[in-house]
């Protein structure tokens, strides 16, 4: 059997994968445009993609022998899944793995641009740094801030235990609430207002999944209702935010600040958001720890390999659970 790894991965995934087929692995970039998927997919049996890999209803028809793909990531908004169920592929994908570092990569985006990391240490590297002075930098603290968090899955959980470490007040939408359990160990108190929970956040922190409910979920209307000093922090997907709305709210300064790692025409940046006030941009590294990457890689691996063996698809952490192509 045949597997396409579009490109070099960390970790012991693709030795997992050589040890058993044959394995063909791209460049970095190589598979990013849909006509090279399409020139290539045909002769496999399996295919590890990235996100950045438009996995189209056109390639998946192109991949006759195609019965699983399995994503290094845990969106899938890459992956046109509807196509893939209509024919009998696979869709798997890598979730709790990357759960806490990305966790960790929000936080860190929030204190960030609540204590200004940013500003300040670009005006020390430029040799702006002359001693200490009274209004200097002047950030906002965390301690008792009310945070708001769309969406409360794995990683949404993640950093509200984060957020309760600096006695902040949890508030939370999601699509389903949570387990009173669950919301007394988080001390999280549940919203069922999307709006009411905007408009009441000093911190607004995104978690959601990419859907056609969630596209530009914050956007103009929204942004101008936040309160005036809020922060907002996306580590979710990029187009949840409508990011010129976002950029005008922060140059007119509607809002305190942001901390974005996820872009909605990723690899670009909108140009305003480029030169914003106090926007902190990461280049979509909310899982990138040796750690972490390492996991997926084998995760993502063994999917493929649990499926091509025939093993049930409950072992696989599926999106699409449809048996493919019999051997």
């Amino acid at each position: 059997m045949r597997v396409l790894v579009t490109e070099p991965l960390p970790g012991k995934g693709i030795d997992l994968l050589s040890n058993r087929y044959e394995v063909t692995v791209g460049q970095r970039g190589e598979f990013d445009r849909e006509s090279r998927l399409l020139e290539t997919i045909g002769s496999y049996d399996a295919l590890l993609s990235c996100l950045s890999n438009p996995v189209s209803r056109k390639v998946l028809e192109a991949g006759q022998n195609l019965r699983i793909v399995s994503n290094f990531a845990v969106g899938y908004n890459n992956i046109d899944v509807e196509a893939a169920k209509e024919l009998g592929i696979l869709v798997a994908n890598t979730p709790d793995v990357l759960t806490e570092a990305t966790a960790d990569c929000a936080f860190a985006l929030l204190l960030g641009v609540a204590r200004r990391l940013r500003d300040a240490e670009s005006q020390l590297r430029n040799g702006g740094f002359d001693g200490w002075h009274p209004f200097g930098f002047l950030g906002t603290e965390l301690y008792g801030k009310r945070v708001g968090i769309i969406g409360m899955g794995r990683i949404g959980r993640a950093f509200a235990r984060r957020a309760r470490g600096f006695s902040m007040q949890i508030y939370y939408h999601n699509r389903n609430r949570l387990d009173p359990q669950d919301e007394q160990q988080l001390d999280a108190q549940y919203t069922s207002s999307i709006d009411e929970l905007i408009e009441s956040s000093d911190i607004l922190s995104l978690h959601c999944p990419l859907t056609p409910d969630t596209k530009h979920l914050i956007n103009r209307d929204r942004l101008s209702r936040m309160k005036s000093g809020a922060i907002i922090i996306n580590t979710a997907r990029g187009p949840v935010i409508d990011e010129p709305a976002l950029a005008s709210a922060l140059h007119e300064k509607q809002i305190g600040g942001a901390g974005l790692d996820v872009y909605e025409k990723e690899p670009e940046v909108h140009p305003d958001l480029l030169t914003a006030p106090n926007c902190l941009l990461l280049p979509h590294i909310g899982s990138a720890t040796t750690e972490t990457r390492s996991r997926m890689s084998a995760l993502a691996a063994s999917s493929i390999i649990s499926h091509l063996s025939g093993k049930p698809d409950h072992a696989i952490p599926a999106l699409v659970f449809q048996r493919s192509k019999p051997e």
